[in-house]
C-alpha cells in the first residue's frame, strides 16, 4: 500500500504538472513518484547523466585538439614573422610601388588557396604532421638534450646552423633571390609561383 501525501505547489509547476498528467499513460502520482525517486535517489537512473557525461568528454577532446592547433598556428606565424622581419631588407623608394603590385597578387593567390583548402576541408596543419610522423616517427618523442623541446634540431655552434653559415642571430644567411629549389606548397596546389 502506497502511503498519501498533500503537497503545495507553485502555480507554475502546477500547471506544467496538470499538463503532462494529460499526456497519454501519464498521471500526477506516477510523474511526482518518478521525480522524487530520482531527485532523492540520483544514482538509481544515471542514463541521462551518463550520456551528458559522454558529450562533455567528447566536447573536451574537441577542444583539446583546437587548442592544440591554434598553438601550432600561433607558433608557426611567430617563426615565420620573425624570420621574414630578420631577412627582409628595406626596399628603396623607386621599388616599392611594384613590391605592393607583386604582393596584392600573391595575397589573392594566397587567399584563393585558403578558401580552396577550406572547402575540401583539407588542413595543411594536418598533412604537414602526418608526413612528419611517417617520415621520422620517433620526432616528437624523442627526448632532447640541454632542455630542448621535443622535435628540436640538435644545436649546432654559434654562426653556422646545418654547415651553411649564419647571421648575426643565428638565422641562416639567405639564399639567393630568384633560386627555388622546391615547389612552394601554393605552387603544388596550383597556384602561382611569384
Amino acid at each position: 500500500m502506497k502511503p498519501k501525501l498533500s503537497i503545495y505547489l507553485s502555480d507554475p509547476v502546477a500547471k506544467r504538472l496538470t499538463l503532462a498528467a494529460k499526456r497519454p499513460g501519464g498521471n500526477k502520482s506516477a510523474i511526482v513518484d518518478a521525480a522524487l525517486d530520482r531527485y532523492l535517489n540520483p544514482e538509481r537512473d544515471t542514463t541521462g547523466d551518463g550520456a551528458l557525461l559522454r558529450r562533455l568528454d567528447r566536447m573536451s577532446g574537441q577542444i583539446d585538439r583546437v587548442d592544440r592547433d591554434l598553438r601550432i598556428i600561433a607558433e608557426t606565424v611567430a617563426l615565420y614573422v620573425r624570420y621574414f622581419l630578420t631577412i627582409t631588407p628595406p626596399l628603396a623608394a623607386s621599388e616599392q610601388d611594384a613590391a605592393r603590385t607583386l604582393g596584392r597578387e600573391r595575397f589573392e593567390s594566397f587567399v584563393a588557396q585558403v578558401g580552396k583548402r577550406v572547402a575540401s576541408g583539407a588542413a595543411l596543419v594536418t598533412e604537414v604532421l602526418d608526413q612528419v610522423s611517417a617520415s621520422n616517427p620517433d620526432l616528437f618523442l624523442r627526448q632532447v638534450e640541454d632542455g630542448a623541446p621535443p622535435g628540436a634540431p640538435p644545436a649546432t655552434p654559434l654562426g653556422t646552423r646545418n654547415g651553411a653559415q649564419a647571421d648575426d642571430h643565428g638565422s641562416p644567411a639567405p639564399k639567393r633571390v630568384g633560386t627555388v629549389p622546391g615547389r612552394s606548397p601554393a605552387g603544388r596546389e596550383g597556384g602561382r609561383h611569384v
